[in-house]
């Protein structure tokens, strides 16, 4: 909730829905570790209540996706949830799936290839996942 509209999620979701290209940078196959807010919040807390002192504690949601893989997956939710025959910006396209709106663009410079983290700490230390 709330992300920044420019970011990649709300960004896939707006732009299908208004029947917009759906850019992808470079190859698509730049990898995140996807993690819910609210979980990163309920992670935060178990630091607070449980964590060592001075230790550190990497949170993560053990779900590394390609941004591919996430404009798809955004794709098969809207194709079923707001279907493009419903969807009048969509239509006017002549597209038959929201994936069809995937366009691939330039890399930008300096972009990180993949995040990923440790987070095995919070999960054996803390319970945590």
């Amino acid at each position: 909730p709330y992300q920044f509209p420019e970011k990649l999620i709300p960004l896939v979701i707006l732009n299908a829905l208004e029947g917009r290209d759906l850019p992808i940078y470079g190859d698509g196959q730049n990898v995140r570790d996807w993690l819910y807010v609210g979980d990163h919040c309920e992670g935060i807390w178990r630091v607070l209540e449980a964590g060592r002192l001075g230790e550190k504690y990497n949170i993560g949601g053990n779900s590394e996706r390609t941004n591919l893989q996430t404009v798809d997956a955004i794709c098969a939710a809207l194709d079923a949830l707001a279907p493009v025959a419903d969807n009048p910006a969509a239509r006017a396209r002549g597209i038959r799936s929201y994936a069809d709106l995937k366009t691939f663009v330039a890399d930008r410079p300096g972009h990180d290839r993949r995040y990923a983290i440790d987070a095995s700490r919070i999960k054996e230390e803390l319970g945590w996942t």
